[in-house]
């Protein structure tokens, strides 16, 4: 035993159950790295790395090592590329602009170059990649060649890009928002100040008895009807205009306007190509035509020369934010299409603001494309924009798809008859010139300058037979309050709502006006007529 303990064997007992012997024998395992040289080590570790592509140049830029990652997203084993210019991995232009040297250069002057760009795998695919070069020198400091390590983050680059479209598009959907309040604010305001003008001078029309009078006044009319008109375009900006909305084809609607597209178009060529297969959608057909006559007319101006619009309808399915902010399910997309000269992305980015135009001065208001935008994103759609500098413009609109079955608009006109009117707005010259108006057509009339004011004269004052109240009013009852407190109080009072606000965005907030009729202002002589006699 005593030889064998010297030998380095241990000699191991076990008593129970039974007494038997154990012969164990402990070695020593070597350290493999142990065997090797520091460079065979090091050349060990760099094939090691398979995330990044380690090299190094001679001084002139030729491959003189390769390792396992420069092969793995490279392409070239080192047989390939072990003697070859390190120049192969930059693009055509790169190397036109000799940016490569000017790395090194770079690496020499300034003792390091790091960038990113894009670069060539063997296949000739690209990959965006992270770059450093250094210098290496000898002991006694003369340049030897040069360590070049490269990664591939063409994935964080592109998630980089993906996240700045998104906030990008954020942002303009944020902007385009807070235009289109304040503008639909400006828009409500200045048609108040419209309806004074207008009801004053329709009183005043039926009281002239000059030529001369006459012609002044139908001249101070037509100025109040384009400020009228300037509203409109404001609010369709805004998605706040009223929408005659309708289950149409919109492939027969493009057949049927095909003419007047096609009038004054003669220079270019226009093409029509109606794929759409359920092409039925709930739209306001006239206003639907004067967004495509728009979009036309833009197109024929960007084509001085003469050119090519196409026209077309497709069914798409669309998953859930994949085109602004449109739920899932199935659209039409129509499509008007040019060969002009397009746009820059700046300007393209400002294409759909109001007041925004390239043209010259009085060639155009800059509420063109604004109006397509609103009106559009009022009826559920969405419309984006394609364009770049001498490559032509595309429009694209989305419009949900109806299936077969789909429910029409509801028609919520009301009938009223009357003979004594309470009018209830709080700005002192529309109530004055609104009861001038009302009393020209044969009414007689009660006035109120608050929600408070009207429920006293109700209350005091039997008789009232319609309640002519504007919507917005101080004192922290509207008029769509004061209207349901007025059925409820005097259910045969019929009550008629006047507001520069649009009754489709009225809608969004109050779901049950149906019983009220309603009229836009400024409102002409005729449709209040026809509103409390129909």
């Amino acid at each position: 035993m005593k030889e064998l303990v010297a030998a380095g064997y241990y000699l191991h007992i076990q008593r129970a159950p039974r007494p038997r012997h154990i012969l164990t024998m402990k070695t020593e395992r070597p350290d493999p790295l142990a065997t090797l040289t520091d460079a065979q080590r090091f050349e060990l570790l760099v094939n090691g790395v398979r995330d990044y592509a380690i090299y190094m140049l001679d001084t002139r830029g030729y491959v003189v090592s390769w390792n396992t990652g420069a092969e793995r997203f490279k392409g070239y084993t080192a047989q390939e590329i072990l003697g070859k210019h390190f120049s192969q991995f930059y693009t055509d232009e790169d190397r036109a602009t000799g940016f490569p040297g000017k790395a090194l250069n770079t690496a020499l002057e300034q003792g390091k170059f790091e960038g990113e760009g894009w670069r060539v795998r063997k296949d000739g695919t690209h990959f965006w990649a992270s770059v450093v070069i250094d210098p290496i020198r000898d002991p006694s400091g003369e340049l030897v060649g040069f360590a070049k390590i490269t990664r591939d983050i063409t994935e964080r680059k592109l998630a980089a890009e993906e996240l700045e479209r998104a906030n990008t598009a954020l942002f303009q959907s944020q902007k385009m928002e807070a235009v289109g309040q304040l503008t639909g604010g400006v828009a409500h305001d200045f048609n108040n100040l419209l309806s004074v003008l207008s009801n004053g001078l329709q009183v005043l029309t039926t009281q002239s008895r000059t030529h001369l009078d006459a012609k002044v006044l139908d001249m101070m009319q037509r100025a109040v009807d384009r400020g009228a008109s300037l509203t409109q375009q404001l609010l369709a900006f805004a998605r706040q205009q009223p929408l005659k909305t309708e289950r149409s084809n919109i492939n027969n609607l493009i057949r049927d306007f095909e003419p007047m597209l096609r009038a004054g178009a003669e220079s270019v060529r226009m093409e029509f190509t109606l794929n759409s297969q359920r092409p039925i959608v709930l739209i306001d057909a006239a206003r639907f035509e004067a967004a495509m006559l728009n979009l036309v007319v833009n197109a024929r101006d960007a084509m001085p020369d003469g050119g090519v619009i196409v026209i077309d309808t497709v069914d798409v399915e669309l998953g859930a934010g994949a085109v602004g902010g449109l739920d899932a399910g199935s659209f039409i997309k129509v499509s008007v299409r040019d060969s002009g000269t397009g746009m820059p992305p700046e300007v393209a980015a400002r294409a759909f603001e109001p007041f925004f135009t390239t043209k010259e001065v009085g060639k155009g208001t800059g509420l063109g494309l604004s109006q397509v935008y609103g009106f559009i994103k009022q009826s559920g759609g969405e419309v984006l924009i394609r364009s770049s500098n001498e490559k032509g413009t595309t429009i694209d609109i989305y419009l949900p798809a109806l299936m077969d079955d789909a429910e029409s608009v509801k028609d919520f006109s009301s009938r009223l008859a009357v003979e004594t009117v309470l009018i209830v707005d709080d700005e002192p010259d529309a109530l004055t010139a609104a009861a001038a108006l009302f009393r020209s057509i044969g009414y007689e009339v009660v006035t109120a300058s608050d929600a408070a004011g009207a429920i006293d004269v109700l209350t005091n004052r039997p008789g009232i037979d319609i309640v002519f109240s504007d919507v917005t009013m101080p004192g922290g009852v509207s008029g769509i309050e004061l209207a349901h407190r007025v059925r409820e109080l005097y259910p045969a009072i019929k009550i008629v709502l006047a507001s520069g606000y649009p009754l489709t965005v009225l809608r969004q907030q109050h779901s049950d006006l149906g019983d009220f009729s309603f009229v836009t202002k400024p409102y002409r002589l005729a449709e209040v007529a026809r509103v409390l006699r129909s």
